[in-house]
């Protein structure tokens, strides 16, 4: 049995094989395509075990050589790194790393999901982009419209004497211009979202999970089946904690001896998850909105509303982990003897 390490990369790859002692038998580069996988295996042989760290393209790789009698893992990036720290590092000595974390069954496995959730959610990132792009759109807009001390909303603007409101509060044709060119491109993107729509809707309401995720305010239909879908088994997940990481909503925290310093949000993890929680966290500033006084305060103190977005978006996660954990819709949890809901801010825990 070999144990190989393969450090994939845009051109080429790394590879290296080490035998069941721990002694590098080979070790090289391959072009990062199929002939190049094709020769590694005519090269080695049916008796190997791999690793390939975890990158766009790895689930690709894995497949094709366990088509040929490899046992293939895809390891986590960034565990990684914090098992094996390198002061050296290169893609030779990556692969090299990787060999020996697989010859000693050490690999921090990643979870995949299956072919057909795959491709589900390759079809709500394709949605989460176009929403993206049509935001940026209006956001030009918006931007264009205050250089001239007007705030016009775009539904107002699209409507057929809109650009001649412009003129009329005296905009000048240029920027007149470029607004209607970003209301092209929203109709644009409009038209290619309606039909990507219409093909999700039906599986958001044969999901059983989804039924359970709308009662949480903010979360709609197709939000609500890309959360589904990109947290997949709940169980994965052994508390809510967990979640919030693993969509990159936790901050980073520094400790040494008894200081403990709070830095930005990690963004480490799932970012189509991390994009649903915050946009089903844009209508916190709703008093209806159970987690309005937790936006009202984080933005008062941060200063920013982004900083209020991101702790309702946290509140989202924490929500969803228990609906789904527990099989049981929302229910924001009040104070004894009080039928109001209590803030979301507050150490009351949430009951689901």
């Amino acid at each position: 049995m070999q144990y190989l390490g393969i450090d994939w990369a845009y051109r080429r790859a790394a590879w290296c094989a080490k035998s069941e002692g721990g002694k590098v038998t080979e070790e090289g580069f391959f072009p990062a395509d199929e002939d190049g996988l094709a020769k590694l295996v005519l090269k080695l042989g049916p008796e190997v075990r791999a690793c390939v760290e975890m990158m766009s393209g790895a689930v690709w790789v894995r497949d094709r050589l366990q088509a040929a009698g490899w046992e293939v893992q895809v390891a986590d990036a960034r565990k990684v790194k914090g098992l094996a720290p390198l002061a050296c590092k290169t893609d030779k000595v990556d692969a090299r790393v990787l060999a020996e974390l697989c010859r000693r069954d050490l690999v921090p496995v990643v979870w995949l999901p299956t072919l057909d959730d795959r491709a589900l959610r390759e079809r709500l990132k394709r949605r989460m982009h176009l929403v993206r792009m049509r935001t940026m759109a209006r956001n030009r807009i918006h931007g264009v419209l205050t250089q001239w001390g007007l705030k016009v909303p775009a539904r107002r603007l699209r409507q057929p004497d809109g650009l001649a409101l412009l003129e009329a509060r005296g905009v000048p044709q240029v920027w007149r211009r470029s607004v209607a060119e970003a209301l092209a491109v929203i109709d644009w993107l409009d038209g290619r979202l309606a039909p990507l729509e219409r093909e999700l809707r039906p599986l958001a309401r044969a999901d059983p999970r989804v039924e359970l995720l709308e009662t949480i305010p903010g979360i709609g239909a197709l939000l609500g089946l890309t959360i589904a879908t990109e947290i997949g088994d709940i169980a994965r997940f052994a508390s809510a904690r967990k979640l919030v990481g693993y969509a990159g909503l936790a901050p980073k925290i520094k400790q040494s001896g008894q200081s403990s310093r709070t830095g930005p949000l990690s963004k480490a993890g799932s970012k189509t998850l991390r994009w649903a929680a915050v946009e089903a966290a844009q209508h916190a500033w709703r008093e209806t909105n159970p987690w309005h006084e937790l936006y009202r305060d984080v933005a008062k103190r941060k200063g920013k509303t982004n900083a209020g977005k991101a702790a309702v978006a946290r509140k989202v996660l924490i929500a969803s982990w228990h609906v789904l954990t527990r099989e049981e819709p929302f229910k924001p949890c009040c104070r004894h003897g009080d039928t109001n809901p209590v803030p979301a801010s507050s150490h009351f825990h949430l009951a689901a």
